[in-house]
């Protein structure tokens, strides 16, 4: 009989753990910023201890952050400085051969922002674009239980996180009834202006509209007011230097933008909207 008082967390055990944590706080009949932040939290542990875990799996020494230092003693003390996330996706992707996409390891990397924004400064942030990003890092983590590591689970293994696996495909699947609702109402309202709507940087819908001077998120509500110094801090990071629109000569035509009206990347004025196609090279695996 198991000891009551002795914490018995393998690490796939205890990522799931945190999982339906991250469910509990994500599908409650009203979902509050502090259920934001502990699911942000959670799924952040979460995310770590799995990723982790099928490294572990393939060799123990691909957790450590140099692995060309580790030692059997280190790591079985967890005296050692462990990689960090984003290091875990590369050795996953590139070592152990395991299918991440690159929009996947953005998702990552956003998490990993919010969850540090969250810790150490704390956090002003739309709600709604953090809860639809933390529900995207959540669909991932369910995909990678069920491709890269619940497969190697004996059936006793199985069976003891069975129940809270359910737990959380069942949470899941209330997030995607959430953001597919929310998707089915704004069809009405963003019709018509498809030209004109791309990709929100928050939440990553389908739903940023311009009007030529602010740009306003239709999901998540989030809304710039600046658009020119906004275009310059994402686009310059992101795709390269606005560009002169030949229709308005506005600095503020950029390439590569996903719009809603159209199936491949364009470069887009978000000034007068004004679209031009992009070279066939523009449009990789991961846009199409």
């Amino acid at each position: 009989m198991p000891d009551s008082h002795q914490l018995d967390f393998p690490p796939v055990r205890n990522g799931v753990d945190y999982l339906v944590s991250v469910v509990d706080h994500l599908t409650r009949s009203e979902v509050g910023p502090r259920d934001i932040k502990y699911a942000v939290l959670h799924l952040q542990a979460a995310t770590e201890v799995l990723l982790k875990a099928r490294l572990v799996r393939e060799h123990w020494s691909l957790v450590f952050d140099n692995p060309g230092e580790a030692t059997e003693r280190a790591f079985r003390s967890g005296d050692f400085k462990s990689c960090t996330i984003n290091e875990a996706v590369t050795r996953l992707r590139n070592i152990v051969g395991v299918h991440i996409t690159d929009k996947e390891q953005a998702a990552l990397k956003d998490l990993g922002r919010d969850r540090n924004a969250l810790q150490h400064y704390g956090l002003t942030h739309n709600a709604r674009a953090l809860e639809a990003r933390a529900g995207r890092v959540l669909d991932f983590l369910v995909h990678f239980l069920d491709d890269a590591l619940l497969p190697d689970f004996d059936q006793d293994e199985s069976n003891t996180i069975g129940a809270d696996m359910l737990q959380v495909r069942n949470g899941l699947d209330g997030v995607h009834t959430f953001i597919t609702q929310r998707r089915r109402r704004l069809r009405g309202e963003l019709k018509g202006s498809e030209n004109r709507t791309t990709e929100c940087d928050q939440c990553h819908e389908m739903a940023l509209v311009t009007d030529g001077e602010t740009v306003r998120c239709h999901f998540c509500g989030h809304t710039w007011l600046a658009l020119t110094p906004w275009i310059m801090e994402l686009y310059t990071r992101d795709k390269g230097y606005p560009q002169l629109c030949p229709e308005c000569q506005a600095q503020t035509m950029v390439p590569g933008v996903r719009l809603a009206s159209e199936s491949l990347p364009v470069s887009f004025c978000f000034a007068c909207t004004a679209s031009i196609p992009s070279p066939p090279a523009e449009a990789t695996e991961e846009t199409r």
